[in-house]
């Protein structure tokens, strides 16, 4: 088990920077998730970490050990990645087992820990089986195990699940938590794939451009967003984003004919920008409503159904009941309770929290 600790961390190929000046604290037997699209840093920071990237600046510690300059096979961490990388010669017990073999651990040894991992991940039926004989499900768990056998300081996971289907993913999210809950070890797991990140993480670091834009647990950053990204990259659909100014009173947010209570004081007429998770609200008429407009589409989705609003020129997307009887071209009212509205700045796009009012 390992606390890690980036400090100061940077990365550039040539004039690219990857990561500009990463400060993480990753706990001992805590889940991190690296959150981000494609190209904001995440696989190069876990790549430093493993030693397969060396950084341009900053250093990396395992406990009150730097390891900066320490290389891979010296750091004790497991790496699971997007591609399984088994030998298709060997069979799953040999894949398994490899890792050890080159340690030249005993063969008892060897055996206890491979059916040790298999009993885990429930693939004992398949130690005999080549990995062409394998589904996609069954290639990752052998490589989980391969990770699982040589007891690793830290586990790194990048991308493991995105080659497989939708229904897999859920099945082995839930297997990969249970895993760390049962071998209690760091992990430091890599996705672009915010439902992984939610289910999976104890803390959850956002990036973007090579940057940290919010560290914090999967509650934390869906209810209390940083900044505009941040809202917008969690949740499906994502955040619904109207722009406007604070009204006279400091208390409600104005968009000509729009007026909607806040549950703050802000500086009246700030520009900013208002947010509104979709299932953040309930069918309203008369007063009780404080955002309505004109449906435009409704996508059934069996559980629950997505409408689009047309509110003036901005077209909003809201999670409602099935039930909800609802057709294009009806208007329809909506009430959002004040604390759960979301109030960006309009230039820096950062979080506004007002004073109570």
């Amino acid at each position: 088990m390992a606390r890690i600790r980036l400090a100061g961390i940077a990365k550039r190929f040539g004039a690219v920077a990857a990561l500009e000046k990463l400060d993480l604290e990753i706990a001992d037997r805590e889940f991190m998730v690296l959150l981000g699209p494609s190209g904001c840093g995440k696989t190069t920071t876990l790549n430093i970490v493993a030693g397969l990237e060396e950084p341009s600046e900053g250093q990396v510690f395992f406990d009150a050990d730097d390891v900066t300059d320490t290389p891979p096979h010296r750091r004790e961490v497991a790496m699971v990645f997007q591609s399984y990388a088994l030998y298709p010669q060997k069979n799953v017990f040999e894949n398994i087992a490899f890792g050890l073999k080159l340690r030249g651990m005993p063969a008892d040894e060897i055996a206890r820990r491979v059916r040790g991992a298999a009993e885990q991940l429930e693939i004992t039926h398949l130690l005999e089986r080549r990995p062409s004989q394998l589904s996609g499900g069954q290639r990752q768990r052998v490589a989980l195990g391969r990770a699982i056998v040589r007891q690793p300081r830290v586990f790194l996971m990048d991308e493991p699940l995105s080659n497989l289907d939708a229904a897999l993913r859920v099945s082995m999210r839930t297997l990969i938590k249970k895993l760390h809950r049962q071998v209690a070890t760091t992990v430091v797991y890599v996705t672009h794939d915010q439902a992984e990140a939610m289910t999976l993480a104890d803390r959850i670091t956002v990036m973007r451009g090579g940057v940290v834009q919010q560290i914090d647990t999967p509650a934390g950053i869906y209810d209390r967003p940083r900044n505009r990204f941040v809202a917008g990259f969690l949740g499906a659909p994502q955040m619904n984003f109207l722009t406007g100014e604070v009204g006279p009173s400091g208390d409600s947010f104005r968009r000509g004919d729009l007026s909607v209570a806040l549950a703050g004081r802000f500086a009246a007429g700030h520009k900013t920008i208002l947010g509104v998770r979709p299932e953040d609200c309930a069918p309203a008429e008369g007063a009780a409503a404080n955002i309505e407009g004109r449906v435009t589409l409704v996508s059934p989705l069996g559980s629950e159904q997505h409408v689009n609003l047309a509110v003036g020129d901005t077209e909003l997307v809201f999670r409602l009941d099935k039930g909800l009887r609802v057709a294009p071209g009806d208007r329809l009212g909506l009430c959002i309770p004040r604390d759960r509205l979301h109030l960006f700045d309009a230039a820096s796009e950062e979080r506004l929290d007002g004073a109570r009012p």
